[in-house]
């Protein structure tokens, strides 16, 4: 018998399907988010389907989900952790994907590297890069080499995979958000969120906001401690900080008995409530200014949807947000230069630098941010708007996802079609 040849017109249209590894991109993360955007735009084109192994959460049930409405499309199947080897080997032999796209800390990969040499014969590996900060990690070498394409998600994360690893095709390609949900608000649509929020309040008060993890580098016992002294210094019925935050995370410390100590008088309040976009953008909305003062940040997602609802920011000169509070000539909120730029490391990062503030530099910039007009500090909202629409646009970096998996599937191909690369490597031994 003849064997079944597919017309070349037939294999033309078929659908890139793409294997994901990442948090699980229905979940409220900024890991889970940009997977979300990211598969949402290569879908829309019409042209791809996906397979995403859905981690970094507790399941309740993990039968695999099709998503509506691409239905076979887009299938999620939940993994404890990222999954592992054989979770990966058994979905490659079994439904061929053309490409394995993953996201989020290199150290949550090793496993996955160690066996590039059974993946990349068939398929090319496509890693969305996030590294805190400088010197370049040499020790990651190893692991960059072992991706057919790199991108990375900040200018940081960019310079140091060009320095440890130029062999590898690298593209920056910063976050983004969805511009319809975080849009600024009318001055009458904030008031009211306002007095809703905050009825007892007799007049209004400054609102600061930072919406991040509680863990030990987001600085979230400094920030209660420090603001809490500025907060003295100005009248405690003047302000307010807003923390959107797990109070009791294994990974940091326990804010609400911080809280009690410090005074529980509503100047400092926690929100610890999972909301959807939409209420994540009133509260911006509502804020005078956003912080995020960690002392590592790869890029750091709060800050750019707080910018996109035209809410200025406070942030550390470190990682990616340095390349959001200003363009180089403008500035779209205060960057606070770190006072010392230490090199720590553990047994899986031997160094990297870890950039702290002063808790002077602090509290002067959240007497100037409380010092402006709301008009001035409207206007630096404004700016920072702008700045995301021209810098992050959602509608480019939805289009240039489909263009960079495009482009790699032409010219790396996969199974039966893949080219540029060698399975082995000639040495000469001296």
């Amino acid at each position: 018998m003849k064997p079944n040849i597919v017309p070349e017109e037939l294999m033309k249209e078929k659908k890139i399907k793409i294997l994901t590894i990442s948090d699980h991109p229905l979940s409220p993360s900024g890991v889970g988010t940009q997977t979300k955007y990211f598969i949402e735009a290569l879908l829309e084109t019409g042209r791809f389907q996906f397979i995403c192994l859905a981690g970094a959460m507790k399941h309740e049930n993990y039968t695999p989900q099709k998503v509506a409405p691409y239905e076979e499309d887009w299938m999620i199947i939940p993994v404890d952790g990222y999954g592992d080897a054989e979770k990966v080997r058994s979905i490659i032999r079994n439904e061929k994907p053309d490409i394995l796209w993953f996201m989020t800390d290199p150290r949550f990969y090793e496993w996955l590297w160690f066996i590039e040499n059974e993946i990349r014969p068939l398929l090319p590996m496509v890693y969305y890069h996030v590294w805190d900060n400088h010197p370049a990690p040499m020790f990651n070498r190893s692991f960059y080499l072992s991706n057919d394409m790199i991108v990375s998600i900040s200018k940081v994360t960019h310079e140091v995979v060009s320095e440890a690893a130029p062999e590898v095709v690298n593209h920056y390609h910063p976050h983004a958000v969805d511009p319809v949900i975080f849009s600024p608000k009318t001055e009458a649509e904030i008031q009211e969120l306002r007095k809703g929020s905050f009825p007892q309040d007799k007049e209004e008060r400054v609102l600061f906001f930072w919406n991040n993890r509680n863990a030990r580098r987001k600085q979230s016992g400094s920030l209660l401690f420090w603001f809490s002294e500025f907060a003295d210094e100005v009248g405690r019925d003047k302000v307010r900080l807003i923390m959107h935050t797990d109070p009791n995370d294994a990974h940091g410390q326990p804010l609400q008995h911080l809280i009690e100590e410090l005074g529980n008088d509503g100047t400092l309040m926690i929100s610890n409530s999972k909301v959807p976009p939409t209420v994540l953008s009133d509260m911006y909305n509502m804020a005078s200014c956003t912080i995020n003062i960690s002392d590592a940040e790869g890029f750091g997602l709060a800050t750019l949807e707080s910018l996109s609802c035209g809410t200025p920011i406070i942030v550390t000169m470190t990682g990616g947000l340095q390349e959001q509070v200003t363009d180089g000539s403008e500035w779209f909120g205060i960057g606070i230069e770190p006072v010392s730029k230490a090199i720590i490391g553990s047994q899986q990062v031997p160094y990297i630098y870890e950039d702290r503030i002063s808790k002077e530099d602090f509290k002067r910039a959240l007497h100037k941010m409380y010092s402006m007009t709301p008009k001035e500090r409207q206007e630096l909202g404004r700016k920072g708007r702008a700045h995301v629409e021209q810098n992050y646009s959602f509608e480019r970096y939805c289009e240039r996802w489909a263009e960079m998996m495009t482009e790699l599937h032409e010219r790396c191909g996969s199974w039966r079609t893949r080219k540029g690369h060698a399975t082995w490597e000639l040495r000469e031994i001296l």
